[in-house]
Parts: structure tokens; C-alpha cells; sequence
């Protein structure tokens, strides 16, 4: 005769298992992207940008998994979190540039979000000094609070977009910076050649859309323009800074660095 207490456990057991299908269906969908190297469509690239973080919702698959006395799914459970747990590794080449060095350079670079975070910013440029700044959303009011807060003396070379809102941006240097094309995008991205102790390093803002529900392509496209300004270098060396709203885990982004840069991330 089946008694109350078998039974609980058959229906605990069965929630567990319907759970840690759940938890495990969303992140092995998510992390087939990744190893497909493939951004997929929304809310794919949105929860790319959080995989590290699925390592919790796989977790929580195996114990459930475990309660459950469910095998496949302990299996499928240790397999996700494996999956997860190597695309935390960095991407790319991390290994330090051979030769010796003919210079140092010590970049800065912000998103002060609509100019809020500007006061802030000179308080930590006052304080790292570096040779040059990439300011992202540095609006009408942020690009002036700049220019009056940082002497001339200080940064006396500048290239920027003047706009409001997240279009304006800002490069400040204390090496001398020549005009050049910047990066095509929604937001303002300029860019120069920087004369670096005699050698021409060009310098580039990075600041696409982010990948909105709506806007994939776009972001897509104008990570693509990146992309294609750091491929027509030719050899030269080459400095790219901002937000690119991408982290390692977009292929997108992935596709910049195969252009032969590192990510000082």
C-alpha cells in the first residue's frame, strides 16, 4: 500500500526534476551560442553578457538534479557547469608582447553616463595621470567641465565629438594627437594618430549601441566597423578604448580581438 510519506517524495522529487530541466534548458541554450560562436538573436546576446553568472542556475540544476535522483540530468547538470565554467577563462592572446618595449602609455578610459560622472572621473584622472583619456556620454556640460577642470598645461591635445546626451565623446592626451577618421556609429566615436615618443600609435574610441532587444543588428554592424578599423592598420600600432557594450563572450567582440589586439581587460 503506498502511504502518504512515498508519495511526498515522488512529488518533491518530480518538482525537483522539472526545476533542474528548467534551469538547465535556459543555460545549455545560452552556452550552445557560445560554443556555436554565434551571438543568436534576443535575449540571447542580452544573457551573453552575464555567462559567467549562469554558473548559479547550473549549480542549482545539479542539486536539484541530485534531490531528484535524477542521473541524466546530474550528467547533463556537470556538463553545463563545465561548459561555463571554461568560457570564464579570458579569450584571445594574453601572453605579454615580445621585444622590448620603446614606450609606456597609461590609457583611461570612462562612460560618465550623460556627463553624471564626470566629477568623479577628474578626481581619478587627477589621481592616475594618464597620458591619454577616453571619455564616453561626455555631453555639451561634461566636455566643458572638462576643459576648465583639466589645465590645457596638463592635456593640451583633444579630439572629440560635441553633442548631448550618450553622443558626445572625448579623447584628452598629453602626446601630440593628429586629426583622423573616427568610427562611423549612433554615438560618437573620434579618433587620431598619437605621436608617441616618435612612434605613430593610432588611437580609437569605441563606443556602439548596446544590444537591444530591437537593435541587435545595429550593434552588430557597428562592432563590425570596429572590426574592420583595427584590421586596416597594417601593422601599425593601434589603440582602442571605451565601451563596446560586448564582453568576451560576443562573438562580435571575439572578432575585434582576432585583429591581433588584447584586451587589457
Amino acid at each position: 500500500m503506498d502511504t502518504p510519506e512515498p508519495r511526498r517524495r515522488r512529488r518533491v522529487g518530480r518538482v525537483a526534476a522539472w526545476g533542474a530541466g528548467l534551469l538547465l534548458a535556459g543555460v545549455s541554450v545560452v552556452a550552445g551560442f557560445r560554443v556555436a560562436d554565434s551571438d543568436g538573436v534576443t535575449p540571447v546576446p542580452q544573457i551573453l553578457a552575464f555567462l559567467p553568472w549562469l554558473l548559479v542556475p547550473a549549480g542549482a540544476g545539479l542539486l536539484l538534479a541530485v534531490l531528484a535522483r535524477w542521473r541524466v540530468g546530474t550528467v547533463w547538470a556537470v556538463v553545463a557547469l563545465g561548459v561555463v565554467a571554461w568560457y570564464v577563462e579570458p579569450y584571445g592572446n594574453t601572453d605579454a608582447p615580445s621585444g622590448p618595449a620603446v614606450a609606456e602609455v597609461r590609457v583611461l578610459t570612462s562612460n560618465v553616463e550623460f556627463g553624471g560622472g564626470t566629477e568623479g572621473l577628474i578626481e581619478a584622472v587627477r589621481e592616475e595621470r594618464p597620458d591619454l583619456l577616453f571619455v564616453e556620454e561626455c555631453d555639451f556640460a561634461c566636455s566643458a567641465q572638462l576643459r576648465e577642470e583639466l589645465p590645457r598645461a596638463d592635456y593640451p591635445y583633444r579630439e572629440s565629438v560635441e553633442a548631448s546626451g550618450a553622443e558626445g565623446s572625448v579623447i584628452l592626451a598629453k602626446v601630440p594627437l593628429k586629426s583622423a577618421d573616427g568610427v562611423e556609429g549612433t554615438l560618437g566615436m573620434p579618433g587620431a594618430v598619437a605621436d608617441v615618443r616618435g612612434h605613430a600609435v593610432r588611437v580609437q574610441l569605441a563606443h556602439p549601441m548596446p544590444p537591444l532587444p530591437r537593435g541587435v543588428g545595429l550593434w552588430q554592424s557597428e562592432l563590425r566597423r570596429i572590426q574592420e578599423y583595427a584590421a586596416s592598420g597594417g601593422g601599425t600600432p593601434t589603440i582602442i578604448a571605451g565601451d563596446f557594450n560586448a564582453t568576451q563572450d560576443h562573438a562580435a567582440f571575439r572578432k575585434v580581438l582576432d585583429e591581433g589586439l588584447r584586451d587589457a581587460a
